[in-house]
């Protein structure tokens, strides 16, 4: 156990700091849910909506970049019917009820992922 004196001296932080992995999941499908509520609500292009929808996107990233590939991947997905192509982030075991930490549109991944995390992230 580290004394408050001992955080500065020690490189402990960024590890308390990360968010684990399955919250991130819960995180990324709560915001999900209402981000889809808010869309039934209002719109796509109310404030609200718009706002959950760029939440669930940081939370994606953030979770592919601490978590990709030991827990997560980046899977194409070829079943669900959308308006574009998408990523589902596939968890390499499910965690509770999750499989998946929603859907991300491909061409969102390219515009906020570099082309080699983008590889890293896919399954192999």
């Amino acid at each position: 156990m580290h004394s408050i004196s001992n955080f500065s001296q020690t490189n402990d932080l960024p590890t308390l700091l990360k968010t684990p992995w399955p919250s991130l999941v819960k995180e990324i499908n709560a915001v999900n849910q209402a981000w889809k509520l808010a869309i039934d609500m209002f719109d796509n292009h109310h404030f609200l909506a718009q706002s959950l929808r760029y939440l669930k996107l940081r939370l994606q990233v953030r979770l592919l970049r601490n978590y990709a590939p030991k827990f997560v991947f980046l899977v194409e997905d070829l079943e669900t019917e959308s308006d574009e192509p998408l990523y589902s982030l596939k968890l390499v075991s499910p965690f509770g009820d999750y499989k998946y930490a929603a859907h991300l549109p491909i061409r969102v991944a390219q515009e906020v992922l570099s082309l080699e995390e983008i590889e890293q992230f896919l399954s192999q």
